[in-house]
């Protein structure tokens, strides 16, 4: 799977609340059984991110959010020439 590549987090719908307090952002729901299944599947290490975005409609989605960090590479340390360790 892409890093471009939508997969839209089932079982998960975000609401944005406009009535609401100027701190209530919004409600998170969860529809468990689809939830859990999507949950299983995309996990890492016990772990899944997901992102709320908004659509062009002005409509909320879940996503999940499939982004990698490059993994470093280290150059192999250079051998002593003249036998001091520093």
């Amino acid at each position: 799977m892409s890093q471009d590549e939508k997969v839209f987090a089932n079982g998960f719908s975000f609401k944005r609340r406009e009535n609401a307090p100027e701190f209530v952002v919004g409600r998170l729901s969860l529809k468990v059984d689809d939830a859990m299944a999507f949950v299983k599947e995309h996990m890492s290490d016990g772990w899944i991110n997901l992102n709320v975005n908004q659509a062009r409609s002005g409509n909320y989605y879940v996503e999940l959010d499939t982004y990698k960090p490059k993994e470093e590479v280290t150059a192999p340390k250079k051998a002593e020439s003249d036998g001091l360790p520093f």
